[in-house]
């Protein structure tokens, strides 16, 4: 079974029973750090929150981040740096700063302090770690050159180093937030799956338990889940790996947390040590969500690449998660269009969500208790008042015509119907004129759903992935994550 780490843990979080019809100052959706963090600077300040989620405290994004609280973020801050002015990405590093600082102390020892490294192999990647340092001087970090080190005593590398950055369990944090919301007098709701948000006539949630409303609902999902805005069209959706291995004999988990230059997107960072033993976590394998041919062979690439790099024996978890990357490479925060000032949200941190959702939370925190533009940080006001950039339509177009020919693609390949009965673990796409089913078998049972958009088969997770918004679907048309708010129907 496919499982994150964190989640080996099944010590859970007493909610309160669900009362229909309930109303509060602020119903929170999404019970992941960006909510939970909301929940306890709202509770703490006397204004009534409750949170809602379908799963257990600190699932999803959350429960799949690997634990790395940073402001180093790979290749990030150089990237943000070529798109946008020098105090924008200033702003960035420090919204991302306050975010770290007020996690560090909500964490206390259950957080370990680390050297954040970004690195590279040989002199083709000098140019990609000279931008990095430039861009995170420039922002006010004081980032310095690593001499050339080894990673796990195997690969030469040139790193830049950021100290004193924070290694965490993400759940075990998550359940910290949940306690410390309830103590100051929220209401939890786990295991309550919310089916739509409205605006009018107030604030309001329907889930498959009834009905609640808040004067202002925050979506804190990692997409919004409704079409207002089409965040969904705004945002790449894109999943990765992650694997935890026990270290091999007498070796030491190298120290620091590491990141390299790369779309890859590949990171390495030994469990904190809250954690109890020596276990050495490693991400990457990141792509689009629904692109990739098998899920499968990312994964075990991932895990090939870590037993070539580092001194790696078993294997004992592997699980993959998902995130959301804005065109403009900013998180979007605040208002959700046409939502009256009711409707609020955050998504777009690109795998960095430690640090950017807390920061995020503060500025929904106070754009809710109505403080003045005036007394908020500076970094809010600056990210705030950010405008598109040609670049940002241009990447925005870009990404259309991706999925646009990534659907096509989908749509092409798929066999015409009747189908055969696909083999045990497998699915495919059948199409019949326009309309397309996606049919899977999963442990004997054939099932097929209406497809009303490609979707592709995700051989690791048995999963049916959407390339054109990053939904995914179980093999019985349920909705796992994604912008979809609905089930698909059943054929």
């Amino acid at each position: 079974m496919i499982s994150s780490l964190w989640h080996r843990d099944q010590t859970s979080v007493d909610g309160t029973p669900f009362a229909p019809d309930a109303r509060h100052d602020v119903v929170i959706v999404g019970a992941g750090i960006t909510g939970l963090s909301i929940a306890v600077m709202l509770a703490e300040a006397g204004v009534d929150v409750a949170i809602v989620d379908a799963g257990p405290v600190g699932q999803g994004a959350t429960g799949a981040s690997v634990g790395m609280a940073s402001l180093l973020q790979g290749t990030t801050l150089a990237a943000l740096r070529a798109h946008h002015p020098a105090g924008l990405v200033k702003a960035y590093v420090d919204a991302n700063r306050a975010g770290q600082e007020w996690l560090a102390e909500r964490a206390g020892a259950a957080a370990d302090r680390r050297t954040a490294f970004t690195f590279g192999r040989g002199l083709s990647t000098d140019p990609a770690l000279d931008a990095v340092r430039d861009a995170a001087r420039e922002a006010g970090l004081p980032i310095r050159e690593d001499a050339p080190g080894d990673l796990g005593g195997r690969t030469p590398v040139r790193a830049l180093a950021l100290d004193d950055q924070l290694a965490l369990d993400p759940v075990a944090l998550s359940r910290s937030l949940a306690e410390a919301a309830l103590a100051a007098g929220a209401t939890l709701h786990t295991g309550v799956r919310v089916t739509d948000v409205r605006a009018l006539p107030s604030g309001r949630v329907d889930t498959d338990h009834g009905t609640i409303f808040g004067d202002t609902v925050v979506l804190a999902t990692g997409t919004p889940i409704t079409r207002r805005g089409l965040y969904d069209l705004k945002t790449r959706a894109l999943r990765s790996w992650a694997i935890a291995f026990e270290m091999e004999g007498d070796a030491e988990a190298p120290g620091g947390m590491w990141s390299e230059v790369g779309a890859d997107g590949r990171s390495v960072v030994a469990a904190p040590s809250s954690f109890g033993r020596g276990v050495l976590l490693v991400t990457g394998a990141r792509h689009p969500v629904g692109s990739a041919p098998s899920e499968v062979a990312l994964a075990e690439g991932l895990a090939a690449w870590a037993r070539r790099t580092l001194p790696v024996g078993a294997e004992i978890a592997r699980w993959s998660g998902q995130d959301y990357q804005s065109h403009n490479l900013v998180p979007f925060v605040g208002g959700m269009p046409r939502g009256l000032g009711r409707l609020r949200f955050a998504t777009g941190y690109a795998g960095w969500g430690l640090t950017n959702a807390p920061a995020a939370a503060m500025r929904l925190s106070d754009e809710i208790r109505g403080v003045s533009r005036s007394d908020r940080p500076q970094w809010i006001r600056t990210i705030g008042t950010r405008m598109t950039v040609p670049a940002d339509l241009g990447r925005g177009i870009g990404e259309a015509a991706r999925r646009a020919g990534v659907a096509a693609g989908a749509f092409a390949a798929a066999a015409p119907a009747p189908v055969k009965r696909p083999a045990e673990g497998a699915g495919l796409v059948s199409r019949q004129g326009l309309r397309t089913a996606a049919v899977s078998t999963i442990e004997g049972e054939t099932r097929a759903v209406v497809a009303p958009a490609p979707l592709t088969w995700n051989d690791a997770e048995r999963s049916w992935d959407s390339p054109v918004d990053g939904s995914r679907y179980a093999p019985d048309g349920t909705r796992l994550e994604g912008a979809a708010s609905a089930d698909l129907g059943v054929r």
